[in-house]
């Protein structure tokens, strides 16, 4: 099968579009005929040698597929070959055939193309995990939302748009991505207000449009660097969710605020999950988002879709951090 493939760590160049065997299908397992995965913030990682694949996934770079089901192991039923279908990946959906856990496959609703279906798995999930599971938004609370214009923290103002709708939504961004989260929320019918990070303490800008109460949730991907601003920005019994350390792993914490303010601090990564607790999280997705998605009610916000074969450019475009909304990469016609 066609795939990306790396033969080292490093930048973008490392990636190269050859051939590589097809994955096997194992009991439980279902083969994928990807027609489309989409460029996630953790293939970077793994690309530079920080974020190995699980014991048994591939080593291929993807951590979701969409296409059509392809052949299916020994213990699966409520599959069958052709039927359209998206993933969550432990790895290979930068390939022609990627194999997923049988409990991590959910249909496709028709109204969603094979693009937009490969935007959902990681970037949904991850947000929907977090949250509305780790860090509990309430409908009429509010969530601060750091990095507009990425696909987690858009898929984030979607989800709120149908799981919290009376929920106060502040999202972080740079300059100039502020008008298009404003846009976008106002599209959404979203309460929302952009913060611009690059002229304003975000901290002290949550606390005016809070009447100094500050947010009840934050998502956060930065991680050290904001820490002290994300306590300050964090009303009495707020959580923070912490998603990723792209701005360091270390800072020195108040305790004393956060024993004051009563304060919880949740950490999650999704990848490394054991199998059964991912096909527990996916089914509850199912349960309260999936529907939303077959109406029409929400659908991924794609920036834009390259061939499998530019794989190294849409990492540069993602590093970059010029996109709105996710990069895809079409496998499959």
């Amino acid at each position: 099968m066609k795939a990306i493939l790396q033969d080292a760590f490093g930048g973008p160049e490392v990636l190269r579009f050859g051939e590589a065997p097809a994955p096997p299908v194992g009991p439980g397992r279902v083969s994928i005929r990807v027609g489309a995965t989409s460029v996630n913030r953790p293939d970077i990682v793994q690309r530079q040698g920080n974020y190995p694949p699980p014991p048994g996934e591939s080593p291929i770079l993807g951590l979701d597929a969409a296409g059509t089901i392809e052949e299916v192991g020994a213990g699966v039923t409520g599959f069958a070959r052709g039927e359209r279908v998206f993933a969550l990946l432990g790895g290979g959906g930068y390939a022609e055939l990627a194999v997923a856990h049988a409990g991590h496959v959910l249909k496709t609703p028709k109204s969603l193309s094979v693009e937009q279906a490969a935007c959902i798995p990681e970037t949904y999930l991850t947000a929907y995990m977090n949250v509305f599971g780790n860090a509990r938004l309430a409908d009429g609370e509010t969530v601060l939302l750091h990095g507009g214009g990425g696909g987690v923290t858009t898929a984030a103002m979607q989800l709120c748009k149908v799981l919290a709708p009376r929920a106060r939504v502040l999202v972080t961004a740079s300059t100039g991505k502020v008008e298009r989260v404003a846009a976008l929320a106002a599209e959404l019918g979203l309460d929302c207000a952009a913060i611009d990070y690059k002229r304003e303490d975000f901290a002290d800008a949550v606390l005016r449009h809070t009447d100094k109460r500050g947010a009840d949730v934050i998502l956060d991907h930065i991680g050290g660097a904001y820490l002290a601003q994300n306590l300050k920005a964090l009303a009495v019994g707020g959580r923070l969710a912490l998603i990723g350390v792209m701005g360091g792993r270390k800072a020195e914490i108040d305790l004393a605020r956060v024993l004051v303010q009563r304060i919880a601090i949740v950490g999650s990564v999704l990848r490394p999950r054991p199998v059964d607790e991912k096909t527990a999280l996916i089914r509850r997705f199912e349960r309260d988002v999936l529907a939303h998605f077959a109406a029409g009610r929400i659908a991924p916000l794609i920036h834009r879709v390259y061939p499998l074969a530019q794989a190294a450019e849409a990492h540069r475009a993602m590093e970059a951090g010029e996109h709105f909304g996710k990069l895809v990469l079409e496998v499959a016609a």
